[in-house]
């Protein structure tokens, strides 16, 4: 791709609607100064001084900071939190996103606001350590009635988008978003509008998603297809090409530090190599920068290559912010694969 071609393609993200559907949480950060700590006279324990708080989305949410960072025009989040603090914290920092529009985001008191707690250490000259992490999900399989007006948001947000990108983000099956009722609905806009983009992503993996644009790493890859684990990128690309011919759609398979795979439904497929690193490393979020810019570059135009091109680098600027679950945009983008010199 030439600097010609990443102006074409990225002049049409302000243009772009997406819809992000899924379960989307509160990354909390407590920020801790360890020259502040103490010992608890009550308990005999180490105190840690929480110095700063910051919150921002995270799950589904780190999807859409992306796409914000892209400057997607508009951006339809479809899923739900708690009447908790933590909801109302998520919702208000959605909200505060330019081009977010929240008519489809439900809260709810039947459900917890999914909640990431990152206790994060800062000391002087080195980098951001992270302890325990404390979290809080949704055991309990999302209720019925919650599970129809999901459908009905997504049904109601078809009407407005361009593409669709969903993120399972929890450990337990229907305990989130995306359950069976909402991924048939899904899977029926998919059918009736086979050349609109949707693109899935699920760290429980994606056997139970319609056939959509699947985009999973090479175990993933391995246990949904039931074959062999193979490092080659030759047998990973073969398994992702028969993949793509039975479903009708693209898969993606990103490979960590050796780039990404496409594998198209005609039989052919591609490998763009990463990004050589820079420095130190934080990989926390690249795999939702991956989606994101797959899902934006798709919808503005981009081949599979191109898509995979500018994937690649955004993973590349993210997983060298440290501490944090970062972002890439478009003049970052165009830093990093042309130089400074580039319009």
């Amino acid at each position: 791709m030439n600097a010609d071609r990443f102006e074409a393609i990225t002049r049409q993200y302000s243009s772009l609607r997406v819809a992000v559907v899924g379960d989307f949480c509160l990354d909390r950060y407590l920020e801790i100064d360890p020259a502040r700590n103490e010992i608890s006279i009550e308990t005999g324990l180490p105190v840690y001084n929480v110095t700063n708080v910051r919150a921002q989305p995270g799950g589904a949410g780190t999807v859409l900071n992306n796409l914000v960072a892209l400057g997607v025009g508009t951006l339809y989040p479809v899923s739900f939190a708690g009447e908790d603090g933590e909801g109302y914290e998520l919702c208000r920092a959605l909200a505060a996103k330019p081009g977010v529009r929240m008519d489809s985001f439900l809260q709810t008191d039947d459900r917890h606001t999914f909640t990431y707690c990152k206790p994060l250490i800062l000391e002087l000259d080195k980098s951001p350590r992270e302890l325990n992490r404390l979290d809080k999900k949704n055991w309990t399989p999302t209720p019925a009635a919650l599970s129809d007006r999901l459908s009905q948001a997504v049904n109601s947000v078809a009407e407005k988008v361009d593409a669709f990108m969903l993120l399972g983000q929890v450990d337990v099956a229907e305990t989130g978003v995306l359950t069976k009722p909402v991924l048939e609905t899904l899977g029926g806009l998919a059918r009736a509008q086979p050349h609109r983009w949707i693109l899935a992503d699920s760290r429980r993996g994606l056997s139970d998603f319609p056939p959509v644009v699947f985009k999973m790493n090479a175990a993933e890859l391995a246990t949904l297809t039931g074959t062999k684990p193979s490092s080659a990128v030759a047998d990973i690309a073969a398994v992702a090409v028969d993949l793509a011919r039975r479903n009708g759609r693209p898969v993606f398979v990103t490979l960590a530090e050796r780039g990404i795979v496409a594998a198209a439904p005609d039989g052919t497929s591609e490998h763009v190599p990463c990004v050589p690193v820079r420095g130190e490393i934080d990989i926390v979020g690249a795999g939702d920068s991956v989606s994101a810019n797959l899902i934006t570059a798709l919808a503005a135009g981009a081949t599979l290559r191109e898509a995979m091109e500018l994937a690649n680098a955004a993973a590349s600027i993210v997983v060298h912010q440290l501490g944090t679950t970062g972002s890439a945009s478009v003049p970052q983008l165009r830093e990093l694969l042309f130089g400074s010199q580039s319009a």
